[in-house]
């Protein structure tokens, strides 16, 4: 598919989106490494009453990982941990963690109370593609309820978060039925995401976080640009 093909579809995706629940769920990783700035930590049972790889616990929403969910260190002004940033954009709560994988082809999340409605996150990849696939069953399995191709995003935060997988840029989708699963497929070590939402197709706790579509567009158009001169980099650095 051409990038304008891409970008007009990615565009009406996110202006397709869904009626929001009231009180939308938003996991932002935050607080999974045990400290800042930090290695990686394996999500492990943070959301599920239960701790991380770092020992430590978060709100229990009864939500799972794979094995191989990770949390990964974010870069911010004067701070470099990994090469991905937010860019400071977006939640100003949600800059220093995001969920990543450094093994396989994806990474599961098992919601087994179920949820309607719609579905989104924000996410970079600027070297390769990926998707999400939102199944009624846990660990993929049922009805495949939604799917969404993730194109690669932009590199152009500049030298402020030393980051070559900055911005990240949102995407959803509204779906019928009753998830419990979801699928977050890319390359390993190629894709990040954040403000994983459940019930709204419009990611994270603010509106003013996402960008109008017009704005995305530009952002999008930039993505050939920053990418080629960044095709041997990966987004972190491996112990």
């Amino acid at each position: 598919m051409k990038l304008c093909a891409k970008i007009l579809a990615l565009t009406l995706t996110i202006g397709g989106a869904g009626t929001a629940f009231a009180d939308p769920i938003v996991l932002n990783f935050e607080g999974i490494n045990s400290t800042y700035p930090s290695g990686f930590a394996f999500i492990n049972g943070f959301y599920n009453g239960g701790t991380s790889s770092d020992g430590t616990t978060g709100t229990n929403y009864g939500i799972t990982f794979s094995s191989n969910a990770q949390a990964i260190c974010l870069n911010t002004p004067g701070v470099i941990c990994s090469n991905t940033s937010r860019g400071g954009l977006g939640d100003p709560n949600s800059q220093k963690g995001g969920l990543f994988f450094l093994s396989g082809a994806n990474t599961f999340m098992d919601a087994p109370a179920g949820f309607t409605t719609g579905f989104s996150l924000f996410y970079t990849a600027i070297l390769d593609t990926g998707s999400l696939s939102v199944y009624s069953g846990v660990d993929g399995t049922g009805t495949l309820l939604a799917s969404l191709n993730l194109p690669t995003t932009p590199s152009n935060c500049g030298g402020t978060y030393s980051a070559g997988f900055c911005p990240f840029v949102p995407i959803g989708v509204s779906f019928a039925g009753t998830a419990q699963s979801i699928s977050f497929a890319g390359v390993a070590n190629q894709i990040v995401f954040d403000d994983v939402t459940f019930g709204s197709a419009t990611p994270g706790p603010q509106p003013s976080a996402v960008p109008e579509p017009s704005t995305f567009v530009l952002m999008l158009t930039a993505a050939g640009a920053g990418a080629g001169a960044l095709r041997r980099r990966v987004m972190s650095t491996q112990a």
